[in-house]
């Protein structure tokens, strides 16, 4: 595990500055404390910054092939290297470490660029053939690891976090449809980030340049998984998965560095647990978090996992420090993310890295084995469209808005009014709609005038979701959804906040429920498995029957969240006065005053749940504060590097 950054001058004749190549691999220190490795030639510089966890003496980076002509910096792990070794062994490849690393330069040199497909793992790569002077970016099948990039009239620069490419191009601009989508979804998708220059490499996909030119090219597409045949029994796929699930865990625990499992208490973390202990026989550390709001708080049903399994367990109950934490997530996340559920994973994080190194975690399971709330309302959206329309059209939207609002846990009142407000939209619209948190009309009363002037009005984020749920009109309903939330959500919300928040304590975290293999399988099955009636993740959950206890497997849904709408009233409350009061907002030009005023009174008054929205706003501002802050750094700094020396 490490971070990896680069700089690729299109120009042959013009040299990379080591010192520039050095500021960008600096700013990747949290991802990789324990070394670091350069590769200069010419015009092309790689740099890493390394964790190490395999191979500790031999695996420093970069890695080259026999003749040199060849070299890889990588993050990530690849769990069938030792495999993927022999093989290229017996083809006559000899290998001068035992680190994964090494593997990736001879599979380049046996298949070319499209080596990613024999991988299993999480990884980002950056290989340079020196021969054919050529540069191969690429990323793994679900998006785990991170990469972005930057094509500049003069150069391509890359890296595993944004700040790598800003400390060689500082001067960035504010994408506005970013921002857009920002707003929409509380977090940045593919390829977008929030700068107008740099981009996210998509999951799946490998970015060549050569001879002046850049091509992506995708190497792995889940809308190809042809479903099972229906002549295989229950029995028979519940043990599939069972041994694809055992064996994706037990290559996972791999490694020469301390082990643990993030458990939460529900069926995906237990599940990972489950079968660690099928698979490993010496001692196994859980870390738990948990709140003092007993809505939010999970942790009984994590203790009654590790009692189960015999496992070393850690828990915290979380109580925010808004004046340190809060600032800490606008910088390692390096654009506005208010996914809430960042906090709890930044404090398991810290609970869990003076114990270990690595965690398993298990991200992966709500998208593809159908485990969101919304799955259950796409389906009730079919039973409700078919109502008298002065019942689904008049009363019941009546009867919703006179709900009392609640500051508990996913309450009623909030399902109840977004379920009403989107159920009787097309279905990929309204899947889009109950994810989404400001609608059309509440970005027009928001944005500030010119920037609704230059997004021409478009200020809907369903683009994103739209092209993935029209990528497999072959699947039915549930998997449509499903598709569009694992090329979508779990990107680049789910798995950037575990990245981030991990790395921020230079903690790997791995997926086993991610294993590409796994998600084949889970795309193969027909959503009348996996989703009979509103039983969400029922194949999961009777898949697991012999193995967890039923406290675990017949509880209702949770999900990983924080009592964020009592936060912000209480102990997040002096951020909100100092970073959305009306002179702040009026200094950044990016919103109206008086419409973030009344949102925020709303909130605050409980006449409204806002929290989300105001969470959101709160993030982005904090983001323009640094951002501002940066500039100012850089032009104050600017006189005294352009100064000429003096003895």
């Amino acid at each position: 595990m490490c971070g990896i950054t680069g700089k690729l001058y299109y120009q042959a004749e013009r040299l990379v500055e080591p010192e520039a190549l050095t500021a960008m691999c600096q700013q990747l220190i949290h991802r990789g404390p324990d070394d670091d490795g350069y590769y200069l030639n010419r015009n092309i510089g790689l740099a890493m910054r390394r964790l190490a966890i395999i191979d500790l003496p031999g695996g420093k980076q970069p890695i080259h092939n026999e003749n040199r002509t060849v070299w890889a910096i990588f993050n990530g792990e690849i769990y069938n290297f030792s495999d993927l070794r022999h093989n290229l062994e017996q083809r006559g490849h000899r290998f001068y470490t035992r680190s994964d690393t090494e593997v990736i330069v001879h599979l380049y040199e046996e298949y070319g660029i499209d080596f990613p497909r024999h991988l299993n793992g999480m990884f980002a790569i950056a290989l340079w053939d020196e021969t054919e002077r050529r540069l191969v970016l690429t990323r793994d099948h679900l998006g785990i690891k991170p990469l972005y990039y930057a094509a500049l009239p003069d150069r391509l620069l890359f890296g595993s976090e944004i700040k790598s490419i800003r400390a060689d191009h500082p001067q960035l601009t504010v994408d506005l449809e970013a921002l857009n989508l920002y707003l929409s979804l509380l977090y940045i998708p593919a390829p977008y980030s929030m700068y107008r220059e740099i981009r996210k490499l998509e999951p799946g996909h490998t970015l060549v340049w050569q001879d002046g030119h850049i091509r992506l090219q995708r190497y792995w597409n889940l809308a190809a998984v042809e479903q099972f045949d229906r002549r295989l029994s229950l029995g028979e796929l519940q043990e599939e998965l069972r041994t694809l699930l055992s064996d994706a865990t037990r290559r996972q625990l791999v490694a020469d560095v301390p082990v643990g499992i993030f458990l939460s208490g529900g069926i995906d973390s237990s599940t990972v647990v489950a079968f660690a202990r099928q698979v490993h026989n010496g001692s196994l550390r859980t870390f738990a978090i948990g709140f003092d709001d007993p809505s939010y708080d999970e942790t009984t049903y994590a203790r009654l996992i590790a009692e189960r399994f015999g496992t070393e367990h850690t828990e915290m109950t979380v109580r925010p420090d808004a004046a340190s934490l809060v600032p800490k997530l606008v910088d390692h996340f390096d654009e506005p993310f208010a996914d809430s559920a960042a906090i709890p994973t930044y404090y398991v994080s810290q609970l869990a890295r003076p114990h270990v190194t690595v965690a398993l975690g298990g991200d992966g399971g709500d998208e593809i084995f159908s485990g969101y709330l919304t799955y259950q309302a796409d389906k009730l959206a079919r039973l409700y469209d078919k109502l008298p329309h002065a019942i689904s059209r008049r009363l019941i939207p009546s009867l919703v808005q006179r709900l009392p609002v609640s500051d508990t846990k996913v309450s009623f009142d909030f399902k109840a009014r977004r379920f009403v407000e989107h159920a009787l939209l097309e279905p990929g619209q309204r899947h889009y709609a109950w994810k989404a948190f400001f609608n059309e009309s509440l970005k027009r009363a928001l944005l500030a005038p010119e920037l609704l002037d230059s997004l021409n009005g478009h200020l809907l984020g369903y683009e994103p979701y739209r092209q993935q749920y029209e990528a497999v009109p072959h699947l039915d309903p549930i998997s449509r959804f499903q598709y569009a939330d694992t090329k979508v959500y779990l990107p680049d919300d789910n798995l950037v906040r575990v990245d981030r928040m991990s790395m921020a304590h230079s903690l790997e975290v791995r997926v086993p429920l991610l294993d590409h293999r796994v998600v084949e399988f889970a795309f193969r099955l027909p959503g009348r498995l996996k989703m009979p009636g509103l039983r969400l993740k029922h194949f999961l959950r009777e898949t697991m029957r012999p193995i967890l206890p039923a406290e675990i497997l017949d509880r209702r849904k949770r999900g990983f969240n924080v009592p964020m709408s009592r936060w912000l009233k209480h102990e997040l409350r002096p951020l909100v006065d100092t970073y959305l009061a009306p002179g702040t907002i009026q200094r950044q030009g990016y919103f109206q005053p008086g419409a973030v005023l009344q949102l925020v009174r709303e909130h605050m008054a409980g006449r409204a749940d806002y929290s989300r929205n105001i969470w959101a706003l709160l993030l982005f501002n904090l983001w323009v504060e640094q951002q501002q802050s940066q500039r100012r750094a850089e032009v104050d700094a600017l006189p005294a590097m352009l100064a000429p020396d003096h003895d």
